[in-house]
């Protein structure tokens, strides 16, 4: 799967977002995390092919995560479903 990477001068968490290319939250999302110059890389799961959404999906629900966009995984542990401003800040120090 592609992912598309933007830096960021905050490098300390890895931080991937599986968005939808048409979804307001998603793109609120990262926006919020360049904003605060953290860097991400993501993956919008409407533009992939048939394997890498299977894939993309697969990344999610195996953290324990819902088919619920944006998810945003922070250092492959933290799950957080939707545009949660207060949780980014909260795991990535903001």
């Amino acid at each position: 799967m592609q992912f598309q990477k933007v830096s960021g001068k905050k490098s300390d968490h890895k931080v991937t977002i599986y968005a939808l290319s048409t979804c307001v939250w998603c793109k609120l999302t990262k926006q919020f995390l360049s904003d605060n110059g953290v860097a991400y890389e993501y993956a919008d799961v409407d533009l992939l092919d048939v394997k890498d959404k299977n894939e993309a999906h697969q990344a999610i629900t195996s953290k324990g995560g819902t088919l619920s966009y944006p998810t945003t995984i922070v250092d492959d542990k933290t799950v957080i479903t939707g545009f949660r401003k207060d949780q980014l800040k909260e795991v990535l120090g903001v």
